[in-house]
Formats: C-alpha cells, sequence, structure tokens
C-alpha cells in the first residue's frame, strides 16, 4: 500500500501537472469505484483544481464550488500520467479524470477493487473521511509519546493505526523500528522516555528520508514504480539476507495479509520472534534464537 513518502511523492508529480487546470472529463469505469452519490460525478467536470494534500494515506484535490476528490489506493491501486483522452486500460482501470494536457488514471492490479473515489462538498464531510491519526512530521516528541501510549499495543500495530499515525503503513513501520532498534511486538506501555524519543526521531529521520529519496529519483517524470518493496530498505521485504548493519538474516512474521521485517541482533537481543503460524505447526521444534537458526541451517 502506497505510504506518506509514496503519496507525498505524487502529490509534488501532480502539482505542477493539474494545479490551477480545471477537469474536463471524469470516465468511470467500475462501478465499484465510487464510494458516494451525493455531489454526482457529473458535478465535476470544468472545476479547477485549486489545492492538492495528503489525507492519511488517501490524495485530496480540492476543486472550485468547495468540492473534493478523495482517491484511496488502498493495497493494489496507483496513479498513471497519461496523454489526453487515453483510453482506460481494460483489465485495470478503474476511472480517468481528464485535464487539458493530459490525463490521470487510477488503476487497480487487484481483483479485489479496494481502491476508491469519494466526492464530497465541503470541510466537514472531507473531515468525516479523516482517521485522525496526528502527522508525525509536524508533532514534536511530547505529542507523539502521548499518542503512541494512549493505548497498550504493540508497536507494530500502534504506528501502523491511522486512528494514531498519519500515513505510515506495513513497510515503512518496518524501516522505523529498524531504525530505532526496537522490537516490533514491544508493548507501547513498556516503553522508557528514552525509547520513545528514539522512536519519534527515527519515524521522522525515515519517512523524510524516504520521501526526499523518492522524490528525487523521480525527478519531473511521474512516478510509475509505486511499491512496497524498495532498493535500499533496511529490512522490508528482505527476509533471509543479510541485515546491513550487523550481517544476521532478516526474520519475519506473516500475518493475514501483511508481515513484520526485523533484524533479531539489532532489534529482539538475538530472539527470534514468534510467527503464529509457524511456531505452531512446530511447537517446540521452533527456533528461538539466531543460533538455533544457524544450527538447523535455516538463517
Amino acid at each position: 500500500m502506497p505510504e506518506l513518502p509514496d503519496i507525498e511523492t505524487y502529490l509534488a508529480a501532480l502539482t505542477p501537472r493539474v494545479l490551477g487546470r480545471p477537469v474536463t472529463a471524469l470516465r468511470i469505469r467500475s462501478p465499484f469505484v465510487l464510494r458516494t452519490a451525493d455531489p454526482p460525478a457529473a458535478a465535476i467536470p470544468g472545476h479547477r483544481v485549486l489545492t492538492l494534500r495528503r489525507l492519511g494515506k488517501r490524495i485530496v484535490l480540492g476543486l472550485e464550488d468547495d468540492l473534493f476528490l478523495v482517491i484511496h489506493l488502498m493495497i493494489a491501486g496507483r496513479l498513471r500520467w497519461k496523454a489526453p483522452g487515453a483510453a482506460l486500460p481494460a483489465r485495470i482501470g478503474l476511472l480517468a479524470l481528464d485535464f487539458p494536457d493530459g490525463a490521470l488514471f487510477l488503476t487497480e492490479a487487484s481483483k479485489k477493487q479496494r481502491a476508491s473515489l469519494h466526492i464530497v462538498r465541503g470541510a466537514a464531510a472531507l473531515r468525516a473521511l479523516d482517521p485522525g491519526g496526528i502527522d508525525v512530521l509536524e508533532a514534536d516528541e511530547r505529542t507523539f509519546g502521548a499518542t503512541l501510549t494512549l493505548e497498550n499495543h504493540t508497536l507494530k500495530r500502534a504506528l501502523t493505526d491511522p486512528k494514531l499515525f498519519s500515513g505510515i503503513g506495513n513497510a515503512y513501520s518496518d524501516e522505523i523500528l529498524f531504525a530505532a532498534r526496537l522490537s516490533p511486538l514491544a508493548l507501547t506501555s513498556k516503553l522508557t522516555p528514552a525509547e520513545i524519543s528514539r522512536l519519534h526521531r527515527a519515524t521522522r529521520e525515515t519517512l523524510t528520508t524516504w520521501t526526499e529519496r523518492l522524490k528525487a529519483e523521480t525527478g519531473d517524470a511521474f512516478p510509475e514504480q509505486v511499491t512496497a518493496f524498495r532498493e535500499g530498505m533496511a529490512v522490508h521485504g528482505r527476509f533471509r539476507k543479510p541485515c546491513p548493519d550487523c550481517g544476521a538474516p532478516i526474520q519475519r512474521i506473516r500475518y493475514a495479509e501483511n508481515e513484520v521485517n526485523y533484524c533479531p541482533a539489532c532489534q529482539t537481543g538475538s530472539r527470534v520472534l514468534a510467527d503464529r503460524a509457524m511456531s505452531r505447526l512446530l511447537k517446540d521444534d521452533w527456533p528461538r534464537s539466531l543460533e538455533e537458526l544457524d544450527a538447523r541451517g535455516l538463517a
């Protein structure tokens, strides 16, 4: 799922292409992508784009007449910039926003069709779509700590909760926790002030660094290779590959459609965290340390 650095890169690419320009047409191919009925889609053409912003992991285009287009890419949704009037792809094309100089496509390489468009009018209706998480790039350490410890959860769950933190998902939470040298399963209620401070700093630095990096890589082009697995990531998507800092094999926990990636040596005191499915299957045979992994040839 595109996260804060990806969304900010999209916004940077959209700004010179659509800001101040009128929507000439809204073409909707999938009936499932539009999740609202009032205002109708027919009300959009002819209105200029006045603002662009991020709302959690959503992209918001603010139009004249207090109209807002809110695009949520979910897991497999992506934006494409094409020539004016270009045809939508047959299988993955959901909708197109046409502008005088080009067309913005929303595509989704998944049959589940989770990506969505909301058309709303007014600030109150827009706020209703906001999950409520704080912007970690603006929050000071005190606000960050208070939000983090509001409820007792694992760090992985807390960082990826959109009601707590805005724009952080599965990939960058792994990178943040590695940078902070904290276990993804550590409980928020048991963190020391020093650990909270370290996590706050790691969160800001990780998101800022990756946002700047992706924008620099994209340049004046439109981002086409938006993925959760980036070359240069320390732990995410690097299962069994060597940690870039200590060389220990990166480990993974899978759950539902997500996963946790971490370095045991750097984050958990060399303890291998239990994968719920595999540890239940293997029971006493489940390796609990890097030494056991190595001894069984699993490292």
